[in-house]
């Protein structure tokens, strides 16, 4: 079982920058982002390994990222099936290299957050 509440205390602690707030919220974390969006950390409590990191971007810019093991078959020719990554929306799935250890896999997703939200800062790409 994953420690939710290590996973919040990552997010707080090693993501100030860019975290606003961090709650639990039955099996997963909810983080607020200083720009208004959030980041879902969810495993599921009935299917053991299943989860999904889901970037909430909608109401910012039209995003969402996102990456899970749901074994949809539609992705099947995904190298890394079942795992997958939504990359900025719901249909352009490519291959998902998160690490499998959720503490890795919350830092590195958090950390491509702080790269996203610092370019964009910047006036990078969208």
């Amino acid at each position: 079982m994953v420690n939710l509440r290590k996973i919040k205390a990552i997010a707080e602690r090693e993501f100030a920058d860019i975290v606003v707030s961090a709650r639990l919220i039955d099996a997963k974390v909810r983080v607020i982002l200083c720009d208004t969006s959030y980041v879902d950390f969810w495993w599921s409590l009935e299917l053991p390994g299943r989860f999904a990191y889901h970037w909430q971007r909608k109401h910012v810019d039209g995003t969402i990222y996102r990456h899970d093991n749901a074994p949809h078959t539609v992705w099947a020719h995904i190298p890394t099936f079942p795992h997958h990554y939504h990359q900025g929306s719901e249909g352009n799935v490519v291959a998902s290299f998160l690490p499998t250890d959720p503490e890795a896999a919350v830092r590195e997703f958090l950390g491509f957050a702080r790269q996203i939200l610092s370019e964009r800062e910047k006036g990078g790409p969208t």
